[in-house]
């Protein structure tokens, strides 16, 4: 049996670094048994979806040193591989599903559904769906459809039982049907929700082990259910632990700088970055914290990788980065610093903006500091406009995170047009807000055009100097953030 595994990223923002951390495992893991590893792109989030973040995920994965044998740029023998051109595959299996009993159409409406669930949990029952349209007569339900009602498709469930799953890395694990809801398969769009595909593209692709986050451990039974329903052997399944904040809570950005992206731009060299990724739930036989990709995958053992709740720690990765930094030579140290800041091409960017600023070439550097710091430094003062609240700062600050999240394109135009919406939702002067700003990410009241230094920086970095500008200015509490979210939500 030739092993194969897969990762099967969603283009829906920019490339996570618990991409790259399940990527390697499965890479490591195909590697160490002669294997083959896939790159599948689960896309079929349609409103989500761009091909411009499926595009960063495969360029992140690529810089860190991930590669893969199959997938929608290289090809291979169980074409496409993006699940958006697979959809007529979807559609026949889950009409396999229906004329066996397995599935049913649901035409209840966003609020019939809500409804239910308000019901069930009057009752004290899981929230799930009650099955209702289950019970309709299938001419009725054909009739319905035919005649252009809209509906999904769901699952049926066993009402009684228990689904025992055997976890490599957990055990046994056992979950009641009763608690399982009746999942919708196919959405009223025609496209597959995770669960149908996940299971039909892992059959047909032949993946032998799955090797992803623990978060779709309490999904396993519907997959299984689905193996069975089907009559195919289910794939091995490990469960490996999700990379945490320090106060244990899952990994997000609005704790933690999460993309990968971020990450290759404040100087993380790639081998890094997958040297303490491997920590977070593995070790090495000989205890050995500095490796490269090729020693952990020539003594990579799964059996070795733990359970318990890694944390993501900056300061350790900037430890390991510089051990990997230190045992390089000059020539390539060299060649590392041009390529990431020093390149003709990067100067290229800049140099339009300060051209008409500079008396003396030295001028330059002065100018443009910020774009090679790891940290900018400046006076919480001088974040807040004249006439402004430090509270308020904070919250627009904050509200203009979520608008840049939005953009898809960061460039001069789109940053411009995000400054405008945020300025007049929190009725601030475009000066205000960009002055504001500018302190944020260059550390300056003055400095080059602040939309085009922004969009050679790149969304992440902008982001997160955003981040820690509004740290600066006094965190947000639950409350007060759940209140600016619907503030936020309410405009858009």
């Amino acid at each position: 049996m030739t092993v194969r595994v897969r990762i099967a990223p969603s283009p829906t923002g920019s490339p996570h670094v618990g991409t790259a951390y399940i990527a390697l495992f499965n890479y490591c893991f195909a590697k160490s048994h002669g294997g083959r590893f896939v790159l599948r792109i689960e896309d079929t989030d349609q409103e989500r979806s761009d091909p411009i973040y499926e595009k960063m995920i495969m360029d992140a994965l690529k810089w860190t040193g991930v590669s893969w044998d199959e997938g929608p740029d290289v090809g291979g023998d169980f074409e496409p591989y993006r699940q958006s051109e697979r959809t007529a595959i979807y559609r026949d299996h889950a009409q396999q599903l229906m004329e066996a009993s397995h599935a049913y159409r649901c035409f209840c409406t966003a609020d019939q559904l809500k409804s239910i669930r308000n019901e069930r949990f009057k009752q004290g029952l899981s929230t799930g769906y009650d099955g209702s349209c289950s019970r309709l007569d299938a001419d009725e339900s054909k009739k319905r459809a035919d005649a252009g009602e809209l509906h999904t498709i769901r699952m049926n469930v066993p009402a009684e039982g228990t689904c025992h799953i055997d976890d490599p890395m957990r055990g046994d694990v056992q979950f009641d049907y009763s608690v399982i809801d009746h999942q919708v398969l196919l959405k009223s769009d025609g496209f597959p929700t995770y669960h149908l595909a996940n299971v039909v593209d892992d059959h047909l692709m032949k993946i032998t082990h799955v090797i992803r986050g623990e978060e779709w451990l309490s999904s396993l039974p519907k997959h299984i259910l689905l193996y069975q329903y089907f009559g195919w052997q289910a794939p091995i399944v490990y469960h490996v632990p999700l990379l945490r904040n320090a106060d244990k809570s899952k990994l997000s950005k609005r704790k933690n700088p999460t993309s990968i992206l971020y990450y290759r731009e404040l100087g993380i060299v790639p081998e890094a970055l997958l040297n303490f990724l491997g920590l977070m739930a593995y070790s090495m036989p000989d205890g050995q914290e500095v490796f490269t990709l090729d020693e952990m995958v020539q003594h990579f053992d799964i059996s070795r990788m733990s359970l318990g709740g890694p944390v993501f720690d900056v300061q350790k990765l900037t430890w390991i980065n510089q051990q990997h930094l230190a045992s390089m030579s000059n020539d390539e140290l060299v060649q590392r610093v041009v390529d990431w800041r020093l390149s003709p091409a990067f100067f290229a960017k800049l140099m339009p903006l300060v051209n008409k600023r500079m008396h003396r070439l030295g001028d330059f550097m002065q100018l443009c500091d910020f774009m090679f710091f790891s940290a900018i430094d400046y006076d919480l003062e001088s974040l807040i406009p004249k006439n402004k609240e430090q509270d308020e700062t904070r919250d627009t600050l904050q509200l203009f995170v979520w608008e840049l999240e939005k953009l898809t394109s960061f460039e001069e135009s789109h940053i411009e047009t995000a400054f405008n919406r945020i300025g007049g939702l929190q009725q601030w002067s475009l000066r205000d807000l960009t002055g504001s700003a500018r302190i944020a990410i260059t550390g300056k009241k003055v400095a080059p055009p602040l939309f085009g230094v922004m969009e050679i920086l790149g969304s992440d970095l902008c982001r997160n100097r955003l981040m820690e500008a509004i740290e600066k200015l006094g965190p947000l509490g639950k409350k007060k953030l759940a209140k600016l979210e619907e503030k936020y939500r309410s405009s858009n």
